[in-house]
């Protein structure tokens, strides 16, 4: 008998590979072992591919239902789930139905903005920060404070206006003409349980918000910002992206998180 490691991988790789044979010695009970086994290989299957079928419903409106389940399948026999957590299986799932597309340099991006809608989606808000207690230490120590963002919130840029399809796809709107423009979009993401919006914002508010999230300071947000726009106005961008509810803390290397 091999040692139970060997055994446990080589269950795990004929169930995921779908190819019972490296193991089949190891098969027993019932008239016949491999086909009671099949049922196991094909609910990894089925499962997997239903999961990323529940993700990603927009895409399977564009590209066709079955479609996309040819891919989940293909997909769940070359990426197995690493985590335990099934909500986050399909993270690299664009990725990999893109390169099955090259006729639709578009999908990579269109996926990416569904996933994070998905994400975004299920978060639950924060009560928000009030722009008094952002302004009480004074304009010098903002500088180098950090801003806490809603859990809901991402940001994203494309080479295509991809957030008008899915809004379209949203709305259930139905066109009979639909030119998707090759055009650089900077989306933010806003989401919590019951609500989302998907808002396209300049270039000079994405670097400055998209910096904040990623957890710069405000005064390294700001010269971000400033390398886009010049004229850009970081005290406005920050009472704006406070009055918009989307920061719960601000961090100060002095005195800690005020929230």
């Amino acid at each position: 008998m091999p040692p139970l490691a060997d055994v446990q991988a080589g269950v795990a790789r004929a169930l995921v590979m779908g190819d019972a044979e490296p193991i089949a010695a190891l098969l027993k009970g019932g008239a016949d072992a491999r086909a009671r086994f099949a049922i196991h290989q094909r609910h990894y299957v089925a499962s997997l591919a239903a999961a990323l079928r529940q993700k990603f419903p927009a895409t399977a409106w564009l590209v066709g239902e079955d479609t996309l389940l040819d891919a989940a399948r293909a997909y769940a026999r070359a990426h197995p789930p690493h985590r335990p957590c099934i909500a986050e299986y399909g993270e690299q799932f664009p990725a990999f139905l893109a390169d099955r597309f090259p006729a639709l340099p578009y999908l990579d991006a269109f996926m990416e903005l569904e996933w994070s809608v998905g994400r975004v989606s299920i978060a639950v808000g924060r009560p928000s920060l009030a722009w008094t207690a952002v302004v009480r230490g004074g304009s010098e120590s903002l500088l180098s404070a950090g801003l806490t963002m809603q859990p809901g919130l991402r940001y994203l840029r494309f080479a295509w206006r991809v957030d008008e399809l899915m809004t379209m796809y949203l709305r259930g709107a139905v066109a009979d003409r639909f030119v998707l423009r090759n055009e650089d979009a900077y989306i933010e993401v806003h989401g919590a349980r019951g609500a989302l919006s998907i808002d396209r914002i300049d270039p000079a508010t994405f670097a400055f918000r998209s910096a904040l999230s990623a957890g710069a300071s405000i005064g390294e947000a700001a010269s971000a910002a400033l390398d886009c726009d010049a004229a850009f106005d970081a005290g406005k961008a920050l009472r704006a992206t406070v009055d918009a509810g989307l920061v719960t803390g601000l961090s100060d290397p002095t005195k800690g998180r005020v929230s």
